[in-house]
């Protein structure tokens, strides 16, 4: 028994006070006894009935055949004439058990037998639980049982105690309890399970500067669209967040931890500041009003890329070719299962767009010509799938438009990573599932740098300005990041610059070849300066005729080569004859011919291009390439074999120096560089997809640095934006005449009667039913 130091000051309130609280406890006790009293006198009421039953029954005896003698149990009295009749009936031979039997069964008297017996039981339980309730305060028989006599002395011990003058008062014994070791661990326990996080603490509330800079920052894609450029919308940031900056992020940021204030990048340091906020209030955001969760499952341990470009060989250009390259390489790793979605055209835009009259029945007959064409010069077995999705041939944009919803084509358990080979040119009239809703990471590669070419057309200023946003809405609408080859070309939202381009491996063989002939003594380079590319004005005829004209005496005995077929070819070569240019015109041929081997120098004037191909393969081959000084050349230039010019002056002088001079063969590193095993390297490095390739299922690549969550938990202003946009070009691009306003090929919403006997796909009214009212 505990003893309790008595104070030695009393009250005669906290007397009081002990004596009411002792006598409700004491009331509170006497109540659970009595009503235990009369539980365990229940008890063994019931074992004595129980035991009276049992001495009533015969002896049973153990036999195959069990008997109880029925005379002492009402119940089987009255159940016995009725099992008899059972009984006769089912050992009748006239007894059918076929269901259909019409034999009748009146099992009426069991059940009156049966309900009888139940009302009669629970009319003498009735009886017997009043007289218990009745009768249970008079016996004490149980009152001798240890455990509860135990129990009522020490009650009885702690009532002397309290009532007595040298006892403790209530409050120095609930200390008592407080304080003991009990109680400690039971408070351990609860700040544990409701401890508050070391992180939220003094984080100081956001100030309106802040919240203005927030807004600012999640309001630059509307900003973007009406022309804001971003750099005017960071240093507005920067302006509203300088005056307090090294303070808040000092006490936001975790102790010790000043490396992230040392940068430059605003707009990481208020993203990480928004964050600490959100974590110090517990809040989080589970999703935005055009936001998409649903996003695919990988199926298999295996990731799955989907490229999807814009056009096909035997088409020779280079969103044909480029990421058929692409497509074999990133399969050649084995590391993820890659999908090559190519446009399927029908028979009369096969005759407009395939060269010298070759066409295909059946996308399994074209899928064998790009096999073969692609196998005989990677020199491996390509191990990818290509599938087909209607597209239709524009004359007037000489180009393939896809027809329907594009995404549809890619199998949901395919839906992972999607490389979009010209994002702006698939999505123009994109009516469809959004891109960035069915896969779990898109990126878009930029090939062509529209903006210069619509400019040299009627009225072409505002064209420009007009597809430039539209560029800018498509691209935010449905790419996560965004690859541009070179600085050419517009910039884009969530973009990066970086070529990821090879060049074919025969041009590298070519290359090699020629300078192992060089080393021996022979002659390679017999022929002066070419050039190569489609007869289109655009493709850097106009500049080249330009210059050959301004300088025509400066270049005198100068004679150049141009091999090329397009929509311009006639007025090309009639504007150069009526200069009289010293330029022979022939067919445009494959660059890896033989006959195009011999020639030092290539000549390309182009300043529309973004990155031109061939002006990577002529440097593969060992040979000079005079360019301009122009950002998609940028990658070239530092090749020493790679001339470049400023002014129609200097074009002249490089044209001298590469005719007199010798060029130098290329190193290994020079020609890694140029490999197509290069570029993979460079595209899964700058597109996220080395994070994206190696990160678990279905976890966030976006997770910021030193474990500080970004504010991606809170409504994200910019993914509505870029929701609201997909979804308004959603509602544009399904009207016809808004379609038929913009430029769109007519019929092209959905894929045609000869698209569906082609590639054997139901009519858009079944694939897409329209239900009326």
């Amino acid at each position: 028994m505990m003893n309790f130091k008595p104070p030695e000051t009393k009250t005669t309130s906290s007397s009081s006070t002990a004596e009411k609280a002792f006598s409700l406890i004491s009331k509170g006790w006497e109540e659970v006894r009595s009503s235990a009293d009369a539980d365990l006198q229940l008890i063994r009421n019931r074992a004595k009935e129980l035991e009276n039953f049992l001495n009533s029954v015969p002896t049973i005896t153990a036999t195959a055949t069990t008997t109880i003698t029925p005379g002492e149990i009402d119940f089987v009295k009255k159940l016995r004439p009725k099992l008899s009749e059972i009984r006769r009936v089912y050992s009748s031979p006239d007894f059918n058990w076929a269901p259909k039997g019409k034999l009748r069964i009146d099992l009426s008297g069991i059940k009156n037998a049966i309900v009888t017996e139940t009302e009669m039981e629970d009319e003498k339980l009735g009886k017997w639980r009043r007289e218990r309730l009745k009768d249970e305060r008079q016996f004490g028989e149980l009152s001798n049982w240890e455990p509860i006599r135990a129990f009522r002395n020490r009650l009885r011990e702690m009532e002397v105690e309290i009532k007595s003058p040298n006892s403790s008062s209530p409050v120095e014994i609930f200390e008592g309890i407080k304080n003991s070791e009990f109680m400690e661990k039971v408070k351990s326990s609860f700040k544990s399970i409701c401890k508050e996080p070391e992180e939220s603490k003094g984080v100081p509330p956001l100030d309106v500067p802040e919240l203005l800079a927030y807004l600012v920052r999640q309001s630059s894609p509307f900003l973007d669209q009406i022309g804001i450029r971003r750099d005017i919308s960071d240093k507005i940031i920067e302006s509203l967040c300088s005056k307090r900056r090294n303070k808040l992020l000092l006490r936001a940021l975790p102790e010790g931890d000043s490396s992230l204030i040392e940068g430059d990048n605003m707009n990481d340091e208020l993203e990480l500041r928004i964050a600490s906020v959100l974590q110090s209030t517990g809040h989080h955001y589970e999703g935005g009003f055009w936001s998409n969760s649903t996003k695919q499952n990988i199926s298999d341990g295996k990731r799955h890329v989907a490229i999807v470009t814009t056009a096909s060989l035997p088409w020779m250009t280079g969103t044909a070719v480029n990421p058929l390259f692409r497509a074999a390489y990133l399969a050649k790793s084995e590391r993820q299962n890659v999908t090559l979605l190519v446009p399927w055209l029908c028979k009369s835009d096969q005759e407009l767009v395939y060269p010298n009259n070759l066409t295909f029945s059946s996308p399994e007959e074209q899928e064998l010509y790009i096999r073969n064409w692609l196998e005989e010069r990677v020199g491996f077995k390509t191990d990818f799938k290509i599938s087909f999705y209607p597209g239709k041939f524009s004359k007037e944009r000489r180009s393939i438009l896809p027809a329907g919803d594009t995404t549809q084509f890619i199998p949901s358990r395919d839906a992972d990573i999607a490389i979009l080979e010209e994002p702006e040119h698939l999505n123009w009239y994109h009516h469809g599932k959004r891109w960035t809703d069915k896969f779990n990471h898109v990126v878009g590669i930029v090939h062509t740098n529209y903006l210069e070419y619509i400019k040299r057309e009627k009225n072409g200023a505002l064209q420009a300005f007009l597809v430039k946003h539209v560029n800018n809405w498509v691209t935010r609408a449905h790419c996560d990041k965004v690859l541009r080859l070179s600085a050419a070309t517009q910039d884009l939202p969530r973009s990066v610059v970086c070529n990821v381009h090879g060049v074919n491996p025969k041009f590298l063989k070519i290359g090699e070849k020629m300078a192992a002939e060089r080393q021996s003594g022979q002659q390679v380079f017999s022929k002066g300066a070419y050039f190569l590319g489609k007869m289109v004005w655009a493709k850097g005829y106009r500049e080249l005729i330009d210059l050959l004209a301004k300088h025509k005496s400066d270049l005198d005995g100068f004679n150049m080569d141009v091999f090329g077929n397009g929509e311009d070819a006639h007025e090309v070569q009639t504007t150069a004859r009526t200069l009289n240019l010293n330029v022979n015109f022939m067919k445009g041929r494959d660059h890896a011919d033989d006959s195009l081997h011999s020639y030092k120098i290539f000549i390309n004037p182009s300043i529309s291009d973004v990155l031109c191909t061939a002006t990577a393969e002529a440097l593969a081959m060992g040979k000079f390439v005079v360019c301009a000084d122009h950002p998609s050349n940028e990658f070239f230039q530092a090749f020493p074999n790679c001339l470049t010019y400023k002014t129609s002056e200097d074009f002249v002088e490089k044209v001298k120096e590469a005719m007199t001079g010798e060029p130098q063969p290329l190193t290994p590193e020079e020609q890694y560089k140029l490999s197509w095993e290069a570029a993979t390297q460079r595209f899964i490095e700058y597109s996220d997809l080395d994070k994206v390739l190696t990160s678990e299922k279905g976890s966030d690549s976006r997770k910021s640095r030193k474990g500080i969550g970004k504010s991606v938990s809170m409504p994200n202003l910019g993914g509505m934006v870029d929701g609201s946009l997909a979804f308004a070009q959603y509602c544009l691009t399904g009207n016809e005449f808004v379609r038929w306003c913009s430029g769109a090929t007519p019929g092209t919403r959905d894929y045609d009667k000869q698209h569906c006997e082609d590639l054997n796909l139901l009519p858009p009214q079944v694939e897409n039913p329209i239900y009326g009212w």
